[in-house]
């Protein structure tokens, strides 16, 4: 699958150089450090958690956290797993530094990644419906983040490997990638100021029946949706839509156009305002519209689809270091062109 890339003219395109080999992680045994520390007294009274991460400043928190729940720091000799428990000058830590799921997850695989563009600070790749892109519980390895790693080894030094936005595992289509720390700030920046244009194709269920009056305005959308989105009070793995006003979750909108439709099926487009979690497909199930063969919001398999029927098909934005106006366009992958030719 390939993607129409319109670029400013005054913007260089690089060839990828060569990479160098992945990182070998070795047998575990070996990769097991133990550090000591005595609380000082200027650390009285700090929280457990802050006093570890002073005594191993170079690792991350986050990682640091991991080593405490899974009882490799010791406390005066006994396990102590309670981040907020405050210590005391002369307390003794031994902080057992060792890989954990997640820190053996962040490592460079032969994971295919498709770019669409690249250039000195950034690049756009087109991802396949299937591709999972960072790493996360029951998804560890086999991620975008791992091809990046592969095929960027300078990434190991970002955040994320660049990764400013995420899409669904089952989402294809066009994301943008930092490729040096200035440019990811800068691009976290424009995404948060909703200064990046992201657009999408999705097949809904039913025939449409939710339009929006605007006989007086020109290429308005059928339907703008705001609700709020946050956490399914119900079922934390799902995201639910809440009143605007209700202060539950966070402020959404999504603009929807009404492509095509017949008795069963609808065809849309989706202009996204804000970036939330799932944010396509629970607006669409709130309309009474869920996606087709998206099982986690009430769609079922049809045209021949077996995952929700959504691809982030434009993507256009100022671009951060050049100042050139940047817009890519990535074509129907083969199942939903196939879906979409079936009614």
């Amino acid at each position: 699958m390939s993607a129409q890339v319109v670029p400013d003219k005054n913007v260089n395109l690089i060839i990828d150089s060569e990479h160098e080999d992945a990182i070998e992680t070795g047998d575990l045994t070996d990769s097991i450090e133990t550090r000591r520390h005595t609380v000082t007294y200027e650390q009285s009274d700090m929280r457990y958690d802050r006093i570890v991460a002073l005594a191993v400043p170079e690792f991350s928190r986050s990682y640091l956290q991991q080593l405490i729940e899974q009882s490799f720091v010791t406390l005066n000799g006994a396990i102590a797993t309670k981040s907020s428990k405050h210590l005391r000058g002369g307390d003794e830590l031994v902080i057992q530094l060792r890989p954990t799921e997640q820190s053996q997850a962040y490592v460079p695989e032969d994971v295919p990644v498709e770019v669409v563009y690249e250039d000195a600070y950034l690049l756009v790749i087109n991802k396949p419906a299937g591709l999972v892109v960072h790493p996360a519980p029951g998804n560890w390895r086999g991620t975008l983040l791992n091809g990046l790693l592969n095929k960027y080894p300078e990434a190991k030094h970002l955040p994320r490997a660049g990764i400013v936005h995420r899409l669904d595992k089952d989402t294809s289509g066009l994301m943008v990638v930092a490729k040096t720390r200035l440019c990811m700030d800068a691009l976290v920046k424009l995404i948060s100021s909703r200064e990046v244009a992201r657009e999408y194709f999705a097949i809904a269920h039913g025939a449409w029946r939710n339009s929006d009056e605007h006989e007086f305005e020109e290429d308005a959308p059928d339907r703008i949706v705001t609700q709020s989105i946050g956490r399914d009070q119900r079922n934390r793995l799902k995201m639910a839509a809440f009143d605007p006003l209700s202060g539950h979750a966070k402020p959404a909108r999504t603009d929807i156009y009404v492509l095509q439709q017949n008795d069963d099926f609808t065809w849309v487009e989706c202009k996204l305002h804000t970036g939330r979690t799932h944010q396509i497909r629970v607006h669409m199930a709130y309309l009474g519209h869920p996606l087709v063969a998206d099982a986690t919001y009430g769609g079922k398999p049809a045209l021949g689809l077996a995952r929700q029927a959504l691809h982030a098909k434009r993507l256009a934005f100022t671009h951060p270091m050049t100042g050139a106006d940047m817009e890519f366009l990535s074509p129907l992958p083969p199942d939903l062109e196939a879906a979409k030719g079936d009614f």
